[in-house]
């Protein structure tokens, strides 16, 4: 399975923030991934978001399977910034949410694309994979 591939059709990535402490933060999020980067909707409330202000260094993984030869993973470690821009977020997050909605009429959407008020970009520097 090629690496891009596998991305695109899973729905869930951890992300690991590292807060003020030196101490890490990890959490499931919906994303999207286009042009080599991973999009993630959040709220600048969101302690992944302050983390990410304070510091850039994240690492990641995405991962299916329970039995082999099923088990396939992808995991990195990448630089994060906040996209803040208004209408930048919005078009983000509606891509993200078009992912798990077939509409954004559905009023789940409709709450969390008004609570999203930045996006997460993560720029991998280093993925690996591994199966078995």
């Amino acid at each position: 399975m090629k690496v891009n591939d596998f991305i695109k059709t899973q729905k869930i990535l951890r992300i690991a923030t590292i807060d003020t402490r030196g101490n890490p933060h990890i959490v499931p999020v919906w994303y999207n991934y286009e042009s080599d980067k991973f999009y993630i909707g959040t709220n600048t409330r969101t302690i992944k978001a302050k983390n990410v202000k304070q510091n850039p260094k994240v690492s990641f993984c995405i991962d299916v399977g329970i039995n082999s030869p099923k088990i396939f993973g992808v995991m990195g470690i990448g630089k994060a910034r906040l996209i803040l821009e208004d209408n930048r977020v919005r078009s983000v997050a509606k891509k993200i949410l078009l992912r798990y909605f077939k509409s954004l009429k559905n009023k789940s959407a409709q709450k969390l694309l008004k609570d999203t008020d930045c996006v997460i970009e993560i720029t991998p520097k280093k993925m690996t994979t591994w199966k078995f």
